[in-house]
């Protein structure tokens, strides 16, 4: 089981972030999951001057696609002169001459899939990254991309409230040996059993989470409900909720990796105690009936 450290989401210092980094690193975090849309740019300047603290690196996994202009508004480039450009700000601010991992962060344009993955590997050739993978792609996605080059990793997202990702996407995977990243296995935190109304309310404006129906009623109401079974059914096998969700996550054949964002070393700690956790077969299918999961 592979456990990825992810830099969480909203307004930060940048002490805290680096000594989370450390945390999580110390406490046996192997991968660091990144990306230049995260704070536009600022979540791997932050990784790279963590890392240059460190003799020994981590797995580094960046992404490229999401570009903002000179209004710092967010938008979608699959551009090969773009893409190029953004592998060199990347190096750069991750203070590194290689990335481990560089992922499409989008398929967005769908029309541009080709160019962009052609353009990764010729990065990969060129010794700029050591893998190429994909996120948030298809199976007709992926399937375009794999005659010009096989792709290493598929991130998508994957909790037990959002299960598609099961019913087509990982058996195309593992038939094709694409290692798959889960990403969100706690559903934007919503699985960690602290999530109100009044919680919600208290977000900033512009936080996704706001629009999201998962965090609106009638529907919070009944997934705070099988949240509480689970947490009741994590106490009886000795695990925190967090622990079972992911060992849950990383039990799935074919799930390589669970990304988990961390914001403070205390989470990154919590994070880090999943590595162990094991769900048994009755356990296993306990979870999926409280959630309404099919056996797969």
């Amino acid at each position: 089981m592979e456990l990825v450290g992810k830099p969480a989401g909203g307004p930060k210092n940048e002490a805290t972030s680096i000594a989370t980094i450390h945390k999580a690193l110390d406490s046996g975090i192997e991968w660091i999951d990144t990306a230049p849309a995260y704070g536009l740019g600022v979540a791997e300047t932050v990784v790279g001057k963590a890392l240059a603290e460190r003799s020994e690196k981590p797995f580094v996994a960046a992404k490229l696609g999401r570009c903002w202009n000179e209004k710092r508004e967010l938008g979608s480039n699959l551009d090969p002169a773009s893409i190029r450009q953004e592998c060199e700000d990347s190096l750069r601010r991750l203070n590194t001459d290689v990335i481990d991992l560089y992922q499409i962060h989008w398929p967005i344009p769908d029309e541009g899939i080709e160019d962009a993955w052609s353009t990764v590997a010729d990065l990969k050739q060129a010794g700029k990254i050591r893998y190429a993978g994909v996120s948030n792609f298809s199976v007709e996605q992926l399937k375009r991309c794999q005659p010009i080059m096989p792709i290493d990793t598929l991130q998508s997202p994957l909790s037990l409230l959002k299960t598609a990702l099961l019913d087509s996407i990982v058996p195309f995977c593992r038939e094709q040996n694409i290692q798959v990243l889960a990403y969100s296995p706690m559903q934007k935190g919503l699985l960690l059993g602290k999530v109100t109304s009044a919680w919600v309310e208290s977000l900033a404006k512009d936080d996704h989470r706001k629009a999201d129906p998962k965090f609106q009623e009638p529907l919070l109401t009944s997934i705070n409900q099988q949240v509480q079974a689970a947490h009741d059914l994590a106490r009886t096998k000795g695990l925190t909720l967090q622990q079972l969700v992911v060992a849950w996550t990383t039990s799935i054949p074919g799930i390589a990796a669970a990304i988990l964002g961390c914001r403070t070393s205390s989470q990154a700690e919590a994070a880090a105690s999943c590595q162990n956790a094991t769900l048994d077969p009755e356990a296993k299918t306990a979870l999926e009936s409280i959630f309404h999961i099919d056996p797969f």
